[in-house]
């Protein structure tokens, strides 16, 4: 039976490391569309080496980004991927029996798993982590508040078995630079929106976190790594506090130096 097409579409800046193993995990696609914001490494280079329409296009922001990206696709359905994302033989062999038969949704979700300090995450709530990713072209558009951005279509999604994996983070810096990043992208956001700095907010939802990570959704038994995921979280949402406290409520300066 044939399928309709499909177009694969990544954005991306400076993932070098990543961008060539994306690309072969998507070369069954019909359409491979890269949109790069600014790359000063070879990503652009690898990308073009690999077949893929390589666009330009200057960083308005991770939701603006990705409709963009989505607009540029030709075929039937899209396929999102970020760079440090693999689609596995499993996914491409689910997606096209599922869409050689009759689609019976505009949208489709898949498992994200996650490989980090050495071993598959499978607890913390990172394991199912389910991701709407396969879309029918033009019945899909990417909402959310930057930098947590998230594909939706008008009904619901249906699942499909097979599993995309995300090789998250290099090493435990690499995950303190997102966090350091996404928390600044999220106290702006917050501060737009007006909404106001809580004392008791930033002292509780940290505390909270670890405990969802950790033992509610069974992070424990991913070792240490479970252990490591639990507290980083937690840091990050009392950073995202912080950083809004600095940007709303922190004093503009202080008193005088005694003398």
């Amino acid at each position: 039976m044939t399928r309709p097409t499909i177009s694969a579409v990544v954005i991306c800046q400076d993932e070098e490391d990543h961008i060539g193993a994306c690309l072969d995990s998507l070369a069954w696609c019909d359409e491979r569309v890269v949109v790069d914001s600014g790359s000063s490494d070879r990503t652009v280079e690898i990308a073009g080496e690999k077949g893929a329409n390589v666009l330009h296009h200057a960083w308005p922001g991770y939701v603006a980004q990705k409709n963009w990206a989505l607009d540029q696709a030709t075929c039937d359905w899209v396929l999102s991927l970020d760079a440090d994302e693999r689609c596995t033989e499993g996914l491409r062999g689910e997606i096209e029996r599922t869409l050689a038969g009759e689609a019976g949704s505009d949208g489709y979700a898949v498992r994200r798993h996650v490989f980090y300090l050495g071993r598959w995450i499978d607890h913390g709530g990172w394991y199912p982590d389910w991701k709407l990713r396969l879309v029918r072209r033009g019945a899909a558009r990417w909402g959310g508040v930057d930098p947590h951005d998230k594909l939706e279509i008008a009904g619901l999604p249906e699942r499909l078995d097979g599993e995309l994996v995300h090789f998250t983070y290099p090493d435990f810096s690499g995950h303190l630079r997102t966090v350091q990043k996404f928390s600044d992208v999220v106290s702006a956001e917050w501060e737009k929106a007006g909404r106001g700095f809580s004392v008791w907010r930033a002292m509780i939802h940290p505390p909270a976190k670890f405990l969802e990570c950790y033992v509610w959704k069974s992070g424990w038994r991913d070792g240490w790594p479970g252990f490591v995921i639990a507290v980083t979280s937690s840091f990050y949402v009392f950073a995202k506090y912080v950083k809004l406290w600095e940007r709303t409520a922190a004093p503009a300066s202080g008193p005088e130096r005694p003398r």
